[in-house]
């Protein structure tokens, strides 16, 4: 079964107990996708190919440039640029005539949504999911395990309940959300109440009041509304 390939990462990313743990195994993911790409991957031919074709989104080209290894880099954007010249040249004329502006338009739009890094990431981490609501019907440690998280971010707990409803049985379904709706919600009235009382220490009325936790309560709104990853 593909699931059993991801338990050991997936438990280990469980375990931590320091967020959400599917924004913990997608940093996680990234991390080891860059550092290969950057690395001996990137003369790998059947990797070459695939990166002139897709190049990376704006993101993961700002995380390569930071990680030191220009060289590398600059070897990918030659082979890229070279790959994509002919549909993006604008007033290239076919082989009937017309010009090239259509080609154009339909290449820049498909490397707008296109990236290396991306891909291999979403193909991992999609069979992750699977593989904690595997882990939830099969084993006991580890529903205590989901019971015991701190949060799980909107955008995650949304993967892992479409994942639950369409591989559980309806009865198990219903556990199952029961479960995660039992870590989502309390965490949400109380990072709700620590957002409110970030806004009331802003007025003099409670300026001698201590803090408590909201101090971090707005980047910890942006966090479960989005995502940490």
């Amino acid at each position: 079964m593909e699931e059993k390939i991801y338990t050991i990462p997936v438990t280990e990313a469980f375990k931590k107990k320091c967020g959400c743990p599917l924004c913990t195994l997608t940093r996680d993911l990234e991390k080891t996708e860059l550092d290969l790409i950057m690395g001996a991957s990137m003369m790998e031919p059947d990797i070459r190919i695939q990166t002139n074709k897709l190049g990376f989104c704006k993101n993961h080209y700002k995380k390569m440039s930071e990680m030191g290894n220009k060289l590398s880099l600059a070897l990918m954007l030659e082979s890229h640029l070279n790959e994509i010249k002919d549909d993006v040249s604008i007033c290239k004329k076919s082989l009937f005539g017309k010009d090239n502006s259509q080609k154009f338009n339909e290449k820049t739009d498909e490397l707008s949504e296109s990236c290396y890094v991306c891909e291999k990431v979403n193909e991992k981490f999609s069979k992750m999911v699977r593989t904690a609501v595997y882990l939830w019907e099969t084993q006991r440690d580890f529903v205590n395990l989901l019971k015991e998280q701190p949060y799980f971010c909107l955008v995650h707990a949304s993967m892992l309940l479409k994942c639950a409803k369409a591989r559980l049985d309806k009865k198990k379904y219903l556990l199952f959300a029961e479960d995660l709706d039992g870590v989502v919600s309390p965490y949400l009235a109380s990072l709700g109440e620590d957002v409110s009382w970030f806004c009331k220490k802003f007025d003099y009325r409670f300026d001698a009041e201590p803090w408590g936790n909201a101090k971090d309560s707005v980047e910890r709104a942006i966090k479960f509304l989005k995502g940490d990853f």
